[in-house]
């Protein structure tokens, strides 16, 4: 049997639990061992004496296999490509990028000499003449949350977040996003908890229906609570890139208008979704209507958005290919190089720098929002550039990057916007992106 040299102060392995010991986790494994066995499955290799070999799944190496079923488990490993959905269509709402932009070898900041530095912050000083360089506070509640945020058992991690959730939804009332006969699209629910919110805000309202984007498998989640003849919820496990609304058989049966929400709707997300509500597309094969021409909330196509409300965030998490707001970029003289310094930028508003090392203040929140954050550190500098100014240089980038947004909604015929919806303190990703219908303002 393998032996494994344990560090000091680490106990030793429960009863009936795995004999190894995870280095990574500095412990050992808490799966249930078998019969008068050592090891679990995962880790039988590091007994010694076991007649059965395992090896690495072909579909998905981060499990293992015994050699001599192999056969029998790809046939049911979860890992096994499932068939897609009627929604999906790959790549849908990625977006083009030229052969000229793109991007082979991308510049670390940390290898950037100072004057190259100066020279990208100048560009983008000069970018931002003209924007309103602060937003407008609009720190709201909802009287669905004054039960919850009153709750004296809250800690303070959900205290912040309902604080969040309640702004949102203080915000789409103030645009009139909160009403009967619509669908709810939220865009990297996660647990479901802001259609928790709305569904609970917009009780007695009549033909409200959920449908919950996500694209990894979800633990914990909320919606099936809400099996009510008031409200429905409807879970897509794909990925927003691959998502094309008009094929959604609910959607198309029903042809409710939208409203696209999200919380912390990390990166490049964002401009996918406003992509999947925002394109034009031909009509699906099979489809009984004509190809839509535009969105509008007077015609009976499935994909008519009334309004927008994204909280945002994770700007570093970009991609110039999905970006909707190129043009914007280009009418000011940038281009990919420059987005994709700038989103590097970006995350010098949100970091903190101790010790030596760089340390996102949204690291605990990002976790527990997306569960699966596989976030690199933002790039470190010497002290040249002092943590103050990094700081501002970082909140230019964001908004450079949103105003992008906010100009693509504005061509697309919506009243858009941005806001401080919370404070700092509660959160450091603060900016809800809005938007509304022009006509619907008249």
């Amino acid at each position: 049997m393998a032996s494994v040299a344990v560090a000091d102060g680490v106990s030793a392995p429960l009863p009936g639990r795995c004999c190894f010991f995870v280095e990574k986790k500095r412990r050992y494994c808490k799966m249930v061992v078998g019969g008068r066995k050592t090891f679990c499955g995962e880790h039988a290799n590091a007994d010694q004496d076991s007649p059965r070999n395992r090896i690495p799944c072909p579909l998905d190496p981060k499990h293992t296999v015994y050699e001599d079923s192999l056969a029998k488990h790809l046939k049911k490993c979860n890992a096994k490509e499932k068939p897609k959905p009627v929604y999906y269509v790959k790549d849908v709402n990625a977006g083009t990028v030229g052969d000229e932009e793109a991007i082979t070898n991308e510049v670390p900041l940390t290898d950037r000499t100072r004057a190259e530095l100066d020279l990208l912050i100048q560009k983008l000083k000069n970018a931002i003449k003209g924007l309103n360089l602060k937003h407008k506070e609009n720190i709201l509640s909802h009287p669905a949350l004054c039960g919850p945020l009153s709750d004296p058992k809250n800690g303070d991690f959900a205290s912040k977040h309902l604080k969040q959730q309640a702004s949102i939804l203080g915000n789409m009332e103030a645009l009139n996003l909160l009403g009967p006969n619509r669908c709810v699209v939220e865009f990297g629910a996660g647990k479901g908890k802001l259609s928790h919110w709305i569904d609970a805000a917009l009780k007695g309202a009549e033909d409200v229906h959920f449908l919950l984007v996500e694209r990894s498998s979800t633990r914990f989640k909320v919606d099936g609570k809400h099996r009510s003849a008031d409200s429905t919820f409807e879970r897509l496990q794909v990925d927003i890139q691959h998502l094309d609304l008009n094929r959604v058989p609910f959607l198309r049966e029903r042809a409710l208008p939208v409203v696209g929400v999200g919380k912390h709707l990390c990166g490049t997300a964002t401009d996918l979704a406003l992509r999947c509500l925002m394109e034009e597309r031909d009509t699906p094969e099979g489809a009984d209507r004509p190809p839509s021409k535009r969105v509008k909330l007077q015609d009976s196509s499935p994909t008519a958005v009334s309004g927008v409300a994204i909280a945002l965030c994770c700007h570093h998490r970009c991609d110039w290919r999905h970006y909707v707001g190129k043009e914007f970029f280009r009418e000011r003289g940038l281009g990919a190089a420059e987005f994709s310094a700038f989103r590097r930028m970006s995350s010098w508003a949100t970091c903190g720098f101790i010790k030596g090392r760089a340390v996102s203040q949204e690291d605990i929140v990002e976790e527990e929002e997306h569960e699966q954050v596989d976030e690199a550190p933002p790039d470190r500098l010497d002290e040249s550039i002092s943590a103050e100014e990094r700081e501002h240089i970082g909140r230019l980038c964001k908004l450079l990057i949103d105003y992008g947004r906010v100009r693509y909604l504005r061509q697309k015929g919506f009243d858009s916007g941005l806001c401080y919806y919370t404070s700092r303190d509660v959160s450091l990703e603060n900016v809800l992106l809005t938007a509304v219908p022009v006509y619907a303002q008249e």
